[in-house]
């Protein structure tokens, strides 16, 4: 039996999906968001650039400054399976999919009904006779709801997903950022642990050489005892550095590997190898200071969680006046399931709910206020986070230029120190100075050579604290799909 519709039962339909439209262009309570305007200096303090020049900075790609393809290998591994990176991607994920709820609210509700059932009315309640008796109930339809956004507390409430989604992306390139100069700065400081280690062991050589000449003297009888056990004493001290420097190596080595997403020592065959620090290019260029706003996640994604606090104001606001809801259904019943889709089954109806909030004891308008106060938070954040960037970069400009400096000093200490011990040595052997300045002569380079080495880590460490205090390592155009595993883990067996 075929059901038809007239158009006056298409009326209701039109007239609850145009009044929805109509709705939700209406107006929005609550403030605008504005980025706020922050003052930045227009250039960095010049005692702290004396290696900054202007020009174009290679932020996206920093590490390839330093030409090592070793490092630029773990940077390209840590980028493809750091598990925190992963963890960021899905937080971005998380949030796009509660913007789509958000932006649901939008839409109407609709739910198909149905039911198949039998009743009975109490006889003594029942108003007619032919209700009294069983009745079978049969019915099928489709029932919508739709809050017309009349004061924007949809839209409002869409404003703050929006602005927490872009949060969680520059999240996840603030997680890119730290994770990125975190690789550099364990690989530099594993080429400086093995380069100690190598002058180390180069000092036990000389020293071990130093004690075999005493004892060959002593047997001369040209030298006493002492010479012989001051020697030792120097030399067993060099060595007791060196295990130390070990540890650190491994604690390195570990570090990179779990940076890369991999167990610890898998990496241990291919970086053991001892290895030349890399050194970039005399000048460096990082941009000015007004990239800073567009540059550093941190403070971009500050400023996207004072739009989002921002938009709830209004969310809020919105409480305080009507909310409209439009309500319809359409339908079929019957008490025979045979006449169930005959025209004369069609049932519809449409309804216009309000709800007004009209006395809540005050708690609204502290809710707004709460919220308000909360956005000033945000903004004061917002602003603290650039002065604090400001900063950051400032000092990491002249922690590169002075130990650059200190650098320089440190290498003329080493050279002078290791012609001093050629020189101490030939005084020596021709007994013309005594054995203690011998000592102090190598005792000396090895301290120089140590710091000089150290130095030399310390000094690209700060180059790539800087580039991090700028914000470098992320490109905007590039930006990965995260892969469930939660197949993976299902399929697995649970464990005993």
């Amino acid at each position: 039996m075929e059901f038809e519709m007239s158009m006056n039962q298409r009326n209701p339909l039109f007239l609850f999906f145009a009044t929805g439209m109509l709705a939700i262009t209406g107006c929005m309570v609550g403030p605008n968001y504005e980025r706020p305007v922050v003052e930045v200096p227009d250039v960095w303090q010049e005692t702290a650039t004396a290696k900054v020049v202007d020009g174009e900075a290679p932020l996206q790609t920093w590490w390839t400054v330093f030409e090592d393809p070793k490092l630029e290998s773990l940077i390209d591994r840590a980028q493809a399976s750091n598990l925190d990176l992963q963890q960021a991607i899905w937080r971005i994920q998380e949030s796009r999919a509660l913007r789509g709820v958000a932006k649901g609210g939008l839409l109407p509700g609709v739910q198909g009904t149905g039911d198949l059932g039998r009743e009975k009315q109490s006889e003594n309640i029942v108003v007619q006779e032919d209700l009294a008796e069983p009745t079978n109930v049969f019915s099928l339809g489709v029932d919508a709801a739709w809050e017309l956004d009349v004061f924007g507390r949809v839209r409002r409430n869409i404003e703050a997903a929006d602005a927490r989604l872009g949060a969680s992306v520059e999240d996840y390139r603030d997680v890119l950022v730290t994770l990125l100069a975190d690789v550099a700065f364990n690989y530099l400081e594993l080429r400086t642990l093995q380069l100690r280690i190598t002058y180390a062991e180069a000092n036990v050589q000389a020293q071990q050489e130093t004690l075999q000449i005493t004892l060959d003297r002593f047997q001369a009888g040209l030298v006493s005892q002492l010479d012989i056990t001051q020697a030792e004493s120097n030399l067993a001290s060099t060595e007791a550095r060196i295990p130390p420097l070990r540890a650190g190596q491994t604690a390195a080595l570990n570090r990179l590997a779990v940076l890369s997403g991999e167990s610890p020592g898998v990496l241990d065959a291919e970086l053991n190898a001892p290895d030349d620090i890399p050194v970039p290019a005399s000048e460096i260029t990082i941009g000015l200071p007004a990239e800073l706003l567009r540059q550093r996640p941190d403070v971009r994604r500050a400023e996207r969680r004072l739009a989002a606090a921002t938009a709830q104001i209004g969310v809020q606001t919105a409480n305080l006046y009507p909310r409209f809801s439009l309500f319809g259904f359409l339908g079929l019943g019957a008490t025979d399931i045979g006449d169930l889709f005959s025209g004369s089954s069609g049932t519809w109806g449409i309804g216009l709910p309000i709800r007004w909030n009209i006395w809540q004891g005050g708690r609204i308008r502290a809710s707004i206020k709460a919220t308000e106060a909360r956005t000033e938070q945000a903004l004061l954040f917002y602003e603290q986070s650039v002065l604090l960037a400001l900063e950051e970069v400032e000092n990491a400009m002249v922690s590169y230029e002075q130990e650059r400096l200190r650098r320089d000093k440190l290498m003329e200490a080493a050279d002078a120190s290791q012609r001093s011990v050629e020189l101490v040595r030939i005084q020596y052997m021709a007994g013309l100075t005594n054995f203690q300045n011998v000592l102090d002569t190598q005792r000396s380079l090895f301290n120089q050579q140590d710091q000089l080495a150290e130095s030399e880590g310390v000094l690209v460490q700060s180059l790539v604290a800087l580039y991090k205090s700028v914000g470098g390592g992320w490109n905007p155009m590039l930006f990965p799909e995260p892969e469930s595993r939660l197949h993976e883990v299902s399929d697995k067996e649970p464990p005993q």
